[in-house]
């Protein structure tokens, strides 16, 4: 050991290895379990892989309110860490490191997250945790470890028999009256990446004021060793099967506003699960509601390599494409896909013209709102008296059209910041809000014409909610985006297009002309490793600290430091702190500046529209014009703030 240490202490001392970096090996290696961490470093070290090391070690991966992600095979594999390998060409182990995805980090995360929740259910009663996993490299081991460690320490843990959706997870949290819940995925991230992702005992992501006592309780933990109790004092392991899947396929059927529009002829449907997990509930569910289903044979199989795309994202074309070859060849109507853990869904839909259009998140949250609103009217959910109790929940970075389709039948908007657990948090105060003698008994037992009038009533009712980035969700029985969900909703939506004469595309078009033409774009710059991670944070803060007063031609007429202002929604209730600058334009445009929280990118999002125009052609270019515009005028001054 002290012939690895002087070979650290003088790369250190060369600047080959970032002093965090030396920091955070000795930790690792104070806290780890076994040989195989030193023996990866003195590896990576004696290669001269400095850069390797300073990515994995530069810092610690520090638990936050979107749990943990990061790399899970490493961009150089120690010859220890391939092993004898593992399934579908990954390595035996996952990479050593504390900033990676590694069993020192995930059991860090899962016993912090045990004590936050013992702490929260007091004495009396063991603690009950579900455990669900995707497709991706280590998934099944990670989570097969995180309930075992549950039930040595003392907690009942549930874990899905195989590869499952986040959403499902959300249920099943909800439905077993369990005090949190893990899915181990890192949802459309590349695939060398996975994480840990928590839930509450409301089935969404943990939200203060939990979010800080189990941030601190995982952080204080800097070893993956332990000590198991007692076998008398231990948990138990429940598997998940068959029955679970039941439970909810049979809720989701309850997202269906007009089930008739479903009989007859229905669209034929092309779906991917993109080697995820989709399949498992979305293709028997459209089965089952009577839709033909052709899947694509090659991305059927559950693969962590994502082997067929570039990336496991439904919102690209490319990871569609094969999906759209089948619906040529088969004369589909519909392509949908779903990310590897399906709480994501994009859409590929055939216009009147035969030729098939790739839908944005924006514009396949736009139909099924519209749907939604207008038929909750056409079926008597809704009517004059009540209409002003119905909400639609969106994010600042999702389109101002379903905002202008809210406000045409008299629905409220409420914004959130991004992340669906702002849109899971606000699902949760609706439910509180209902007097406890109105509900008999738990929340959770009545069935949705019951708690659709309980809302309605004392509360508010949640019509539909999204943001842009693909997610979805038309109930509040599920606490998460939910791509298996948005596959039902999307597919009436498909039915009531083809039962008036017309396509998907097409009445995209018809709400444009009554709306008035929308347009986004998302657009990103990615830097990766440590040097990446400080060039983010610099462009995100020169904004705050040197906001455009003009740009593109057109002055600033409005910002929002969402860090640094004290800024409330629509209910008046006040938004948490998070690093956005949403800025708008005196023409009209607007964008938004954010650093993900999950990948090595900051995101920007660009809004355009236009008022209702017999002329959508014209409306059409001249936002779109806009837009390419804007966006050259941003990278340029992008470039100008980071030389």
């Amino acid at each position: 050991m002290s012939d690895l240490t002087s070979l650290l202490d003088e790369a250190a001392a060369a600047g080959h290895l970032l002093s965090s970096s030396r920091e955070n090996i000795d930790l690792l290696l104070a806290g780890a379990a076994g040989p195989l961490a030193e023996t990866a470093i003195r590896q990576l070290a004696e290669a001269g892989e400095w850069e390797e090391l300073n990515d994995r070690f530069f810092k610690t991966l520090a638990f936050g309110t979107g749990g943990l992600r990061g790399r899970t095979i490493g961009g150089v594999v120690t010859e220890v860490e391939q092993g004898d390998g593992g399934p579908n060409g990954r390595p035996e182990h996952p990479c050593v490191g504390t900033a990676t995805m590694n069993f020192f980090n995930v059991s860090r995360a899962v016993r912090g997250l045990i004590a936050y929740t013992r702490s929260a259910v007091g004495e009396g009663r063991k603690p009950k945790l579900v455990f669900a996993h995707d497709t991706r490299h280590f998934s099944r081991d990670f989570a097969e470890y995180c309930a075992r460690v549950s039930a040595e320490l003392g907690t009942d843990a549930y874990l899905f028999e195989d590869a499952r959706s986040t959403p499902q997870l959300s249920f099943m949290v909800r439905e077993l009256r369990a005090d949190a819940g893990v899915v181990l995925t890192a949802s459309h991230n590349p695939s060398h990446d996975n994480g840990f992702k928590a839930y509450f005992n409301d089935g969404a992501q943990i939200v203060e004021p939990h979010a800080s006592g189990i941030i601190a309780a995982v952080n204080a933990i800097e070893s993956e060793v332990y000590e198991p109790l007692p076998a008398d004092q231990q948990g138990s392991v429940t598997v998940l099967g068959a029955e679970a899947d039941r439970r909810y396929m049979d809720k989701l059927k309850s997202l269906l506003m007009q089930p008739q529009l479903l009989e007859g002829k229905s669209a034929k449907v092309v779906f991917t699960n993109l080697h995820g997990t989709g399949g498992q509930i979305t293709v028997p569910m459209l089965k089952e509601l009577g839709f033909e289903v052709l899947t694509v044979a090659d991305q059927d199989v559950r693969d962590g390599r994502f082997p067929t795309v570039a990336s496991p994202n439904p919102e690209n074309a490319a990871a569609l494409q094969m999906g759209v070859d089948l619906a040529e060849k088969e004369s589909a109507e519909i392509v949908i896909g779903t990310d590897p853990d399906s709480d994501r869904m994009g859409v590929v839909a055939r216009d009147g013209n035969g030729e098939m259009r790739l839908l944005t998140g924006n514009q396949i949250g736009s139909l099924m709102c519209w749907y939604r609103s207008k038929t909750a009217f056409d079926i008597g959910w809704l009517n004059d008296t009540t209409r002003a109790r119905a909400v639609i929940v969106k994010t600042f970075v999702t389109t101002e059209l379903q905002s202008a389709i809210a406000a045409k039948f008299g629905l409220g908007v409420v914004n959130t910041l991004t992340g669906f657990k702002y849109i899971a948090s606000k699902l949760g105060k609706y439910e509180q809000a209902i007097p406890a003698d109105k509900k008999g008994g738990d929340y959770r037992d009545l069935d949705e014409d019951t708690t659709r009038a309980l809302r309605l009533e004392y509360s508010r009712f949640f019509l539909f909610g999204g943001e842009e980035s693909y997610g979805y969700l038309g109930c509040d029985f599920v606490r998460d985006k939910d791509a298996n969900g948005a596959a039902v909703m999307f597919a009436e939506v498909a039915a009531y297009a083809k039962s008036v004469g017309t396509t998907l595309p097409d009445l995209l078009d018809d709400i444009y002309a009554e709306y008035g033409y929308h347009e986004e774009r998302g657009r990103a710059m990615v830097m990766e490793g440590a040097d990446g991670a400080a060039k983010i944070q610099a462009l995100a803060a020169s904004y705050a600290e040197s906001p455009p007063t003009e740009l593109d031609g057109a002055a600033v007429e409005r910002l929002r430091d969402f860090a640094s202002q004290d800024l409330f929604d629509e209910e008046g209730d006040e938004l948490p702190k998070e690093k956005m600058i949403f800025i708008d334009l005196a023409d009209g445009r607007s964008f938004a500046v954010r650093p993900s929280g999950t990948e090595p990118k900051i995101k920007f999002y660009l809004f355009g529209k236009d008022a209702p125009s017999e002329d959508l052609t014209a409306s059409k270019a001249k936002v779109s014009g806009g837009l390419d515009s804007l966006w050259s005028a941003i990278e340029a001054d992008a470039e100008q703030r980071m030389a």
